[in-house]
Order: structure tokens, then C-alpha cells, then sequence
């Protein structure tokens, strides 16, 4: 395997100010759900990121003082020296393959609601706090004394960032979180001091902040400015707004990292945003600075990333989530190794772990923050056990996955699918309108697995429990998937409602084998709440169909919040002439009407319909595990007997790859009991004599 001549620029080094970075993959600040809850799982995650190859690892956004904290979601904290060792720790782990090591300074403002420190919120110019969350919370303009201690308290953050070991600073004023935005921006700017009015005035905050910086960190560390590339509304922080500025002020950091002016629009999902999608936001921006550029667009192609530096767009390319798709991205291209990458398909499922303040995941990558609590790695598998062989049934995402891992650890694989296509659900959902990229789910371990010799992969080989046992293996896992239900049974309705056999029933199975109204009046009714709902609605206006979307929640796909679409995916359903029926649910579905209730007075109100759609919930097909679990299969030699993924509890696709991987890995390994299944850190004691702060 050889690299691509075209694909060597990516790996020419590059000065960033006082420092060199190696090549040009840059890993984007991101976070991960794990902050100050758990230290040695976001270093380990970073370390392997670095043995991955890339030139430049960032942290996550780091919290500068408990003026400024954005509880419920679990960010890193530099509030004192206590904070060092933790993230002293990050940075050698960054820089042990030859990575610059980079924090990213944050201080939130009106985006801080501070309900754990209990400190008044100050912010550039006072007003509710601007949260995900709506808060009941306003935040206090800052007078002057205030940017007094603002300054200090960045200039603590930079002695300690320096202490720790970092090479690079990130002051982060994008996405609308950060303080430098707010003074940037006259949406939340409304000052008319010496730091508001002008765009001068605007940057003046922003320039004194850099000068100190570079005072109290010796010009020994690079400075990089995370910028907005363009706020929407009248008075946002406009992509013509941040050229001014740049141009104004061309080096006054070593780096500009541009990103889009919300997180939702820079990190939307492959749904609705194409690789590279914010070029023509950058484009044109280097000939107004002699200082790299770095920018993000989910690259996944060493083509289209060589285009951006080529074509002067940019100097390095900037990832969150491919990094965390496949942390090894740099190193497979440097290798010539292209059909290893493990392409990031644009979920979003790592967003939510942050939105939800639970530990973050990867559909692609099941080892992705489990590095340290697990012991798990992404690329390198742990030998086998005493055992020899495996048998999976059911090649959707949890048993192509097992196999996979499986397969790499040395077992003799044996995959079993009862129909001619391999992955399952992927295989049809990839068909779905702007789900084509989730395919990769199942390409990428199919691809991987065909060059395995100890890996058979049987197609059109529906199994009975007898075949099962007939089979001689060690283990088996039964991964055969679940199937939509059509009776509306959910969250809301926990027993089948009153449906009269004269309307015509689908569900998601249906439309996704083919068999789909057309030229109908169609209710599609989502006590799902996440993507399917919406796709399928929007596959039925295709076909011609008239839409009434009808959901019990707030909300049109309202856990989509998490993956930051929800608000996307509410305009697309309204702009493609969608009927959207909120806080409602059927009470009984007739022959041509459905009885909606509110799910708050119950008031009844009649929907007429031809069609009903329902996207409720899944049941799992493990008839297969309950019946050969009824024969005597250890006395056949079989050592374990499994369910796993959907056919053991349905869950999105995340869910079900995570399920295979786990599986895999826990073959042979004894049995823990009630132990808890990985690593946890917990906080120190103090003296129970500490009262003071």
C-alpha cells in the first residue's frame, strides 16, 4: 500500500507561530461528555488520537472560572491549580507521538447559567441567559471592574495552560458560546462604552486579551482565535463583519480557526449538510492574512481535503467528528491505507453524549471514549481466549460488528444471514432521503472483513435453533434485529388502540420494503421522536402523499435536540408543505379518520385520513435466541448463547454496533459478577475540616 503523490502535501509540516505542527490534520476543539467527570477517559481518548496521527489535538472547551459554567453538560474546568495535573496529564498525552498539544479557553457569558456555582452570570451586555436549555436565569452587565477581573482571570487561565504543558491557546468566540463573540457581535453587544459601537471597539476586548496572553506566556505558546464564521439576523456577527475584522487585524493571532456561527449549522448532520459545506464561508479569507487558516466540513476524503489547500481555502483541515470516527484518519493516509478509514457518517450520536451529559459514543467507532474505561481501542484487538470459533446471526450493524471484532482477535468467524443483503437495518434506511451516508456502517466492516481468512460470510442462509447446535462452535450470538410495530404502542400508548381493519396500516418496515401509499392523504404519527418520523414523512411527499404529521410531544423529532436538527428538521417538514399536528396522539384510528387527542385536556378533534403511518416502537425478533435457548445447547459444545443489539433491546444504530463490539470482547473473559463493567474516577475527599472555600 502506497500513499497517493497528490496526498503528500497533507504532510509537509507548518509553522503556527512559535511552534511547528507535523502535518496538516488538525483536530478541532470537541467535546465528549467526560470533561471533569472523567479525566483519564478523555486523556486516553486524546492519547489515542495522537498515536493516531494528527499534527494538532485540541481539548474540549475548557472553563476558565465558576462565573461562567454551563451545567447540565460536562465541559473541563481550569477554575485553580488544583485543575492542572488533570489536564497536565492531557497534554503529554497529546504530545507523546509528536502532536502540538492545544486548550481551548472558554468563558460562556450569557450562555452561562452557572446553576452549579451559584455565581451571578455576567455577560457583555446583560439579558437572559442563551442556553439550549431556557434557563430562568438573566445575566449581569459587566462594568468595568468586571473586564478588569475578566482579564485577570484569563490571564490565571493562560499561566496555568502554559504550567500544564500545552503549546497552543484556542480563545474561543464561535458558535455563539463564547465570550469574544458576545463582544464581537452586536446581537449581544449593545455596550456604548470604549468596547462597543464599532467593529474597532467591538475587537478591543479580543486584542487585549491576546496581548496578555502572549505577556504572561512568554510568546513561548501559539495563540489561535476560534471564530464565528457568520451569525445569522440583523445585527449577528456577519461572515462580512469577520473579514473586516481579520483584515483589520491580519496577525494578531498565529492561527484563525473559523468555524460556522452556530453549533447546529457547523456541525449539522449528513442529512442535511454535504462535506466541506462552509468553503464558500471561508473562501477568500486567506488573502486577507498571512497567518494559517484551519476550518472544519466533516472532510472524510483525502481528496477533498488536498482541494482546500490546493485551491488556497485552507491550511489545515480541521475535524471533530471524523476524529472521532476514526482517530488513526492521518495515519491510514499517510499510509497509502484509504480502505481502513472509517468514515464518520454524520449522525451526531457523539453530540448527543454531550447534550445529554452522558458519556459520548460513535456509531463508526464503538471504542470512542471507552479507550480507558474499557481498555477498548479502535484499531488494535486483544487476543483471543482459549476458546476457537463463533457463529453470529444476523448481518445488521451489531452482527457485522461482532464478527468484525471477533474476527480481529483471532477467532474463526462464522456469519450467518438470512437474506441476500448484508446490514440489516442500515441496508434499508441507507435508501432513505439524506441517510445514503449511514451505508458506511455496514461498507466499511464488510469491506474489512472480506480479506479476513478466518472470517465466512454465508448470505441467504436462514438458520433453525438445530442448525444452530449442529454447527460445532464455541459461541453464539443471535443478533437478528427487530421489527416496527403497527399497533401504536410507544411511550404514550402502552396497550394497542381501537383500529378499524378498513384503514390501511404501515410502518417504517413497510416503506422501507417498497410498500408505500401514493396520492394519499397520510398521517404519520412519531411517538419515536427521533429521525425516522421526519424521513419517512418526507419520503411520503415524494411520493406524491399529503402529509399530517402528528406527534404527542412539543416538538417535531423532539430527541433530535441532541443531535442538534430538531430545528432543522422542523423547517424542512413546513417547507415541503408538511401539516404538523404537536402535543397530539390518536385515540382510535377509524376507516377514514383518526381521533386525535391533546395529551393535555384530551380534547378530541377527527383527522381525516386514507393512510396512517406509525412510527412507534420496535419489537425484537429473538424468537431464534428464545428457541434454541430451549434445547440442550450446552450439551452441544456451545460455551455461551447470546442475544445482542435490536433483537435484544431495539436502540439507534449506535446502540446496536457498541452491542456487537461488547460481545466480542467479552468472549472468554470471566465472568465479573456484579462488578461494575469499566473504569470510573471518583472525586477526591477532602479534609471534612475544609469549610472554607
Amino acid at each position: 500500500m502506497t500513499r497517493l503523490p497528490a496526498h503528500d502535501i497533507l504532510f509537509t509540516p507548518m509553522q503556527i507561530g512559535p511552534k511547528v505542527a507535523k502535518n496538516r490534520f488538525y483536530q478541532v476543539p470537541h467535546c465528549n461528555g467526560g470533561g471533569y467527570r472523567d479525566p483519564s477517559a478523555v486523556v486516553e481518548m486524546r492519547r489515542t488520537k495522537a498515536e493516531g496521527g494528527w499534527g494538532v489535538i485540541f481539548t474540549e472547551q475548557t472553563e476558565i472560572h465558576p462565573t461562567s459554567e454551563i451545567t447540565p453538560f460536562i465541559e473541563q474546568h481550569l477554575w485553580d491549580d488544583r485543575d492542572i495535573p488533570a489536564l497536565a496529564r492531557m497534554a503529554e498525552a497529546m504530545k507523546s507521538h509528536g502532536a502540538l498539544a492545544g486548550i481551548q479557553l472558554a468563558y460562556s457569558g450569557i450562555n452561562g447559567p452557572n446553576l452549579y456555582s451559584r455565581e451571578v452570570p455576567l455577560a457583555v451586555t446583560g439579558g437572559p441567559i442563551l442556553t439550549f436549555t431556557s434557563d430562568p436565569v438573566q445575566a449581569r452587565t459587566m462594568d468595568k471592574e468586571d473586564i478588569r477581573d475578566l482579564r485577570r482571570w484569563f490571564r490565571n487561565a493562560f499561566r496555568r495552560s502554559h504550567e500544564a504543558g500545552f503549546d497552543l491557546i484556542c480563545l474561543y468566540g464561535a458558535h455563539g458560546f463564547g465570550i469574544l463573540q458576545h463582544f464581537l457581535s452586536r446581537a449581544t453587544n449593545q455596550r456604548t462604552d470604549e468596547y462597543g459601537g464599532s467593529l474597532e471597539n467591538r475587537g478591543r476586548f479580543l486584542r487585549e486579551i491576546v496581548d496578555d496572553l502572549r505577556e504572561v506566556t512568554k510568546g513561548e505558546l501559539a495563540v489561535t482565535l476560534r471564530m464565528s464564521l457568520h451569525e445569522a439576523g440583523a445585527y449577528g456577527f456577519s461572515n462580512a463583519e469577520l473579514r473586516d475584522f481579520i483584515a483589520m487585524h491580519a496577525e494578531l493571532p498565529d492561527l484563525w480557526d473559523l468555524a460556522q456561527g452556530t453549533w447546529e449549522a457547523c456541525s449539522g448532520t449528513s442529512r442535511f449538510k454535504p462535506e466541506g459545506a462552509q468553503e464558500d464561508l471561508v473562501k477568500g479569507i486567506k488573502d486577507l492574512t498571512p497567518k494559517p487558516i484551519v476550518g472544519v466540513g466533516r472532510f472524510t476524503s483525502p481528496d477533498a481535503m488536498v482541494r482546500q489547500i490546493r485551491s488556497g481555502i485552507l491550511d489545515f483541515i480541521g475535524a471533530a467528528r471524523p476524529s472521532i470516527a476514526d482517530p488513526f484518519l492521518p495515519v491510514k493516509v499517510e499510509e497509502g491505507r484509504y480502505e481502513d478509514i472509517r468514515e464518520c457518517i454524520g449522525c451526531n450520536i457523539c453530540v448527543s453524549g454531550d447534550m445529554t451529559g452522558g458519556i459520548s459514543r460513535c456509531t463508526q467507532n464503538t471504542a470512542f471514549m471507552e479507550e480507558w474505561r474499557k481498555g477498548w481501542h479502535p484499531d488494535r484487538a486483544r487476543p483471543k481466549g482459549a476458546s476457537e470459533s463463533v457463529l453470529i446471526v444476523g448481518a445488521g450493524p451489531a452482527g457485522l460488528e461482532a464478527a468484525l471484532q471477533a474476527g480481529r482477535r483471532g477467532y474463526r468467524v462464522t456469519l450467518a444471514e438470512a437474506s441476500t443483503t448484508l446490514g440489516g437495518r442500515v441496508a434499508k434506511e441507507r435508501q432513505l432521503p439524506g441517510l445514503s451516508a449511514w451505508g458506511r456502517v455496514a461498507d466499511y466492516r464488510i469491506g474489512q472483513m472480506a480479506v479476513m481468512p478466518n472470517v465466512e460470510i454465508y448470505r441467504d442462509s436462514p438458520l433453525t435453533p438445530e442448525d444452530i447446535l449442529a454447527m460445532g462452535v464455541d459461541h453464539v450470538a443471535i443478533a437478528t434485529g427487530s421489527r416496527w410495530r403497527r399497533d401504536a404502542v410507544a411511550r404514550f400508548h402502552l396497550h394497542p388502540i381501537p383500529t378499524d381493519p378498513a384503514m390501511p396500516i404501515f410502518t417504517p418496515d413497510d416503506l422501507m420494503a417498497g410498500r408505500c401509499p401514493e396520492g394519499l392523504t397520510v398521517a404519520v404519527y412519531d411517538d419515536d421522536h427521533f429521525y425516522m418520523g421526519s424521513v419517512l414523512a418526507e419520503l411520503l411527499v415524494t411520493k406524491g402523499n399529503r402529509v399530517q404529521f402528528v406527534t404527542p410531544a412539543a416538538k417535531v423529532a423532539e430527541w433530535t435536540d441532541n443531535t442538534l436538527e430538531q430545528g432543522t428538521i422542523m423547517r424542512r417538514l413546513l417547507e415541503i408543505g408538511v401539516e404538523v399536528h404537536l402535543s397530539k396522539a390518536p385515540e382510535s384510528i377509524g376507516k377514514d379518520e383518526v381521533i386525535l387527542g391533546c395529551t393535555w385536556t384530551g380534547r378530541q378533534t377527527a383527522l381525516p385520513v386514507e393512510a396512517v403511518v406509525l412510527v412507534t416502537s420496535r419489537s425484537p425478533e429473538d424468537g431464534l435466541f428464545h428457541a434454541t435457548r430451549a434445547l440442550d445447547w450446552q450439551g452441544a459444545g456451545i460455551r455461551s448463547l447470546k442475544v445482542i443489539g435490536d433483537a435484544a433491546a431495539p436502540g439507534p444504530i449506535a446502540w446496536a454496533t457498541y452491542a456487537g463490539r461488547a460481545w466480542a470482547e467479552s468472549l472468554d473473559q470471566p465472568d465479573r459478577g456484579d462488578a461494575l463493567p469499566f473504569r470510573r474516577e471518583i472525586a477526591e475527599l477532602l479534609p471534612a475540616d475544609r469549610i472554607t472555600p
